[in-house]
Order: structure tokens, then sequence, then C-alpha cells
């Protein structure tokens, strides 16, 4: 029903036509979140997406030479107005977005002036971001941090402007945007370990040496199943890390006042904080494809509607992550303390006892209770089933 839904908000005019189907084509889950929008924010969002997933498939093709990479990063926010521009690159849909590159130009210039300034702002941001990366290893955790920011970060920052530009929103704190793009993004580059570290013709390495090495030599060591003890602890560190943001998550969705776009934010904070949970303390991300059917996600939309379930949400996943700490692990005080920290923030809202569909009952969390939960709340994993960027 969310699919049929979507599919009639597609406009007749060739360009916009082009971008919606694009849309579903490079992300049926955004796609389907999408709808939760006014037309005219609506419209800027999804030209949002697909000028930063075009950005990101320049970043992505490992087949680009550098010297030509680079300033393609650079000049992308220059690209947008020129409705002549393309470049042949990336494989599949995301080469077809790249060959007709003209249709998002034209919608693009279609779109109110506030939108554009901020679309071009955060384009040209992240594009001098990625150049800089693309020359630059991740090897601290403020690396990491910064390359996050860069693309995904700036996506938060991004979608605030717009929001604030469509007159629904005060414009919220950069620190906060940040971290609603940041919580999302290494939930995927977690989950996205076995998918980065095998690609060709280069490994895409994002996971920052100041982690990884306390466990191995090399990255790409984690794989290998003589190394299982030691993968799983660097994983339980890397979601140690991503926990930090959970809290400035709830901050930033907690101020928000139009429905509309707290549901749009809210249903993928809660699949990054579902797929954290699904990845910790789990070697299956060193093995294969760790995510969710996809299926019921639009049950997941239409059930996600106010505060009250998003700290439910995080309340919940938050308890089955502390059920699956080994106290043996290095890095368990620390993740026992953003965990609770979390559960902390959550209760003090008030609002537990008004939540409608996450359930976890009493003190203690069996391994049964674990499987069940996670099974009924697979449908929250599916939306970061695609792109690392969830924008």
């Amino acid at each position: 029903m969310a699919a049929k839904k979507a599919e009639k908000q597609i406009p007749s005019e060739p360009h916009w036509r082009f971008c919606y189907t694009m849309l579903h084509k490079v992300s049926r889950s955004f796609a389907l979140v999408i709808q939760q929008l006014g037309t005219e924010l609506r419209n800027a969002v999804c030209i949002f997406y697909l000028v930063l997933r075009a950005l990101d498939t320049v970043e992505d093709d490992t087949s680009i030479d550098t010297d030509v990479k680079v300033p393609i990063l650079i000049a992308f926010h220059n690209h947008i107005y020129d409705r002549d521009w393309h470049f042949s690159c990336g494989t599949n849909n995301y080469k077809v977005l790249m060959d007709q590159f003209h249709h998002v130009s034209t919608a693009f210039l279609e779109l109110g002036k506030g939108y554009q300034e901020a679309i071009e702002d955060i384009t040209k941001r992240m594009g001098a971001g990625m150049a800089k990366f693309i020359c630059k290893e991740v090897e601290t955790i403020d690396d990491y941090d910064e390359y996050c920011h860069y693309v995904a970060g700036l996506v938060g920052l991004g979608l605030s402007k717009l929001f604030h530009a469509s007159g629904s929103e005060d414009l919220a704190p950069d620190d906060l945007s940040n971290s609603m793009g940041l919580f999302l993004q290494k939930a995927n580059i977690i989950r996205d370990y076995l998918e980065d570290i095998n690609e060709i013709p280069k490994s895409r390495m994002f996971w920052p040496r100041q982690i990884w090495s306390k466990y191995v030599n090399k990255l790409e060591e984690l794989k290998y199943s003589e190394n299982s003890i030691k993968a799983v602890q660097c994983l339980n560190d890397m979601v140690t890390n991503a926990l930090m943001h959970a809290e400035d998550s709830l901050k930033y969705m907690s101020a928000l006042r139009d429905l509309a776009i707290f549901r749009f934010c809210a249903i993928p904070q809660i699949m990054a904080i579902g797929t954290i949970a699904l990845c910790y303390n789990n070697i299956e991300v060193f093995r294969g494809v760790v995510k969710m059917r996809r299926g019921l996600t639009a049950k997941v939309i239409d059930r996600t509607k106010t505060m009250a379930d998003v700290y439910g949400a995080f309340f919940d996943f938050a308890c089955i992550l502390e059920s699956k700490v080994d106290k043996n692990d290095p890095n368990a005080t620390k993740t026992l303390s953003r965990l609770q920290s979390i559960q902390k923030t959550c209760r003090e809202s008030g609002l537990l006892s008004k939540r409608k569909s996450y359930i976890v009952n009493g003190n203690g969390y069996s391994s049964t209770m674990i499987f069940i939960l996670i099974i009924t709340f697979s449908i929250l994993f599916a939306y970061l089933s695609a792109n690392r960027q969830n924008i």
C-alpha cells in the first residue's frame, strides 16, 4: 500500500517523473519515507537526495582516476545549475542517474531560492570533504568523525536547512543535526564492513585505524575465521563509538513540531539503533550480509507517530544491547555506561508509558526474549538495506 501511494505521487512532468522514478530505484525505502512530507518540501528533499547520491556515485567509483575524480567532486555544486552537464560513471541505476543528470538539474532549478541555496551549500561542502578523503586514510577517531560529517553529518545540516526554509521548523543547532547524520552513517559503516573491504578493484576502508589496530594488524584480517574473537571485540568497539550520538538524536527529534517532518526523521533513526542492536556481538557482520528482510517497512512508517514511540524504541533497543554485552568484552564498561545513559534519557522523558509497540518487560532479558524482539523489530532494519548515506 505504501509503495502504491508513493507511485501515485510521481509527477507527470518528464524531469520530475525521472527524479521520483530514479529515487524509487536507488533507494526504495527512502522513497517510501519521503511520502511523509508535503509536496514542496518533498520535492526539495528528493532533489537534495539525488544530487548527493550522484556526488556519492562519483566518490564511490573506484575506477575513476583521482586526478579526474577530485575536480568533479570539488566543482559538483556548480554542475547542478547546468542543465547540460552529465558524467558517465557508476553502474546500473546509478549510471542512469549520472547519464541523465540533466533531469535532476532541471528540477533543481525549479525549486525555491531558499532550497537551492541550502542544497548548493551542502553539496559544495560535501564535495570538498569527499575530495579531501580521496587522498587521506581514516586513521584516527577524529578522522572518522570528520569523514562521517562530510558524507552524512552535512546531510543532517542540509535537511535542517530545508525544514527551516519550508517555514515548518526552527533551524536546529548544527551539532544536533550533525549527530543525526553520524548516527545513521556509523550504523551503515558498521553493517557494511564486508561489502566495503571486498570492494573491487580497491577496498573501501572506513573503520578508523585507531580502533581496529587494537585488535589486528590489517583491517581485512577481521574477516578471517581465526580472528573471530578479536573481530567481535572490534565490532563492539565500533558500536560503542556510534552510541555516543543517540542522545543528540533524541534531543533533535524532541524539538520537531511538524508531524510529517518528525516521522521522516524518526523512522531512519529507529532503523539505525535497530541495525546497531542487530550487529552488536554478531560475527555474521564479517561473514555475509547482515540485514533484515524488507516486507513490513510500511507498517513501521505507519506506527511511528509520536516521540513516545521513539523513546520506546530507543529504550527497548538499548535494553536488547545491554543484554548482549559480555562483561569480559574490553569495552563492556563504556558500552554499558552509554546504554544506561540512553535508557535514563528515555525514562526521564516521562513518555515510556505512552508508547504503543516497543515492549520489553521485567528486569531480565533472556536469549529467547531477545530473539523474539529482534524478529519483531526486523521491519525496522529494512530502511538501511541499500545505501550507506541513508539520507
